[in-house]
């Protein structure tokens, strides 16, 4: 069984960071970077463009970008495996991080896995349909993209994330609506009042969306009264999910601490969990901001702790 000084789990924005100054501080990490539950790179490698990354003033595909960081890690030596985790035994030091095929030992253990968004299984919502060519699961990340601009858009959801998506994309669509299928918001009462009273939004209650059809990307939606059943096909540019996201931690059986919604909670200011030596990092413990530049900047703080608590 392998040990080593610094393992991380997950890949994308905040795994790959994390490798990177762990490396570059001596530590030879090993990261595994999954396999069967998603591909290595994370949420990422699904996104077509990304235009709100610093240094990309072109913009930058989601999986180019993951795979210069991936490149970026490994040249200072971070051991990549391209291996799922199933399970971590934090009852006692070292921990033991056990693969689909290995297994190894850690003094620390950083934790990067993220968090997966929420989608419904609609006809045309999919990979084989529009996912990434005007369906997506956030709106600040894809919201000023041009496909969207002066279009008609459609946001799913009836919590505060979903009111706080319809505001953002107000700034770049002709017309927000915000499906729910029930007949009042479950977002706080101020929320729920600023979405009612936008003029640029319009809440479609007792509603869902059906159908999502277009070309090359979204053209239109076909929407159905729950309470009816009437259908209406409508003009779109866009489908925002707003359902909510899962932090993906299965993996750790109820090990560390984690807020009502599953994610792991940090000491404010720090990547450091309630385990000594273990450091979470990415979406997998931020249910605010889940931007790649927040993610890259948390694997970053994560290195830097368990370097130096691994000094101390």
């Amino acid at each position: 069984m392998d040990h080593h000084k610094v393992i991380i789990v997950g890949s994308g924005p905040a795994g790959y960071t994390a490798a990177l100054y762990a490396a570059r501080a001596n530590l030879s990490p090993l990261l595994y970077e999954g396999f069967f539950s998603g591909p290595a790179g994370g949420q990422l490698m699904s996104t077509t463009d990304v235009e709100n990354y610093p240094g990309f003033p072109e913009g930058v595909t989601g999986p180019e970008m993951m795979d210069a960081f991936r490149k970026q890690c490994a040249r200072f030596g971070t051991e990549l495996l391209r291996e799922d985790v199933e399970s971590i035994d934090l009852s006692k030091r070292p921990y033991k991080v056990v693969g689909k095929k290995t297994t190894a030992t850690c003094d620390a253990l950083i934790i990067a896995t993220g968090a997966t968004a929420q989608r419904l299984e609609i006809p045309g919502a999919g990979e084989d349909g529009f996912w990434q060519k005007g369906v997506t699961a956030c709106a600040i990340c894809d919201g000023a993209m041009p496909i969207f601009r002066e279009k008609e858009l459609y946001v799913i959801g009836g919590g505060d994330s979903a009111v706080e998506e319809a505001t953002f994309l107000t700034k770049y669509g002709s017309k927000v609506y915000i499906v729910h299928r029930r007949e009042e918001l479950r977002a706080s009462k101020i929320m729920a009042k600023r979405a009612i009273n936008h003029p640029k939004i319009e809440i479609l209650w007792n509603s869902v969306i059906t159908n999502i059809e277009g070309e090359k990307v979204v053209g239109s939606v076909t929407v159905q009264n729950v309470k009816t059943g009437a259908e209406e096909k409508r003009d779109a540019a866009g489908v925002f999910f707003a359902i909510g996201h899962k932090p993906n931690t299965d993996f750790i059986g109820g090990q560390l601490k984690t807020n009502p919604q599953g994610y792991l909670l940090v000491k404010p200011g720090t990547t450091y969990t309630d385990i000594e030596g273990v450091f979470a990092a990415g979406d997998v413990q931020d249910p605010i901001y889940r931007q790649a530049v927040t993610a890259a900047g948390s694997g970053c703080m994560a290195a830097i702790d368990a370097e130096r608590w691994l000094s101390e």
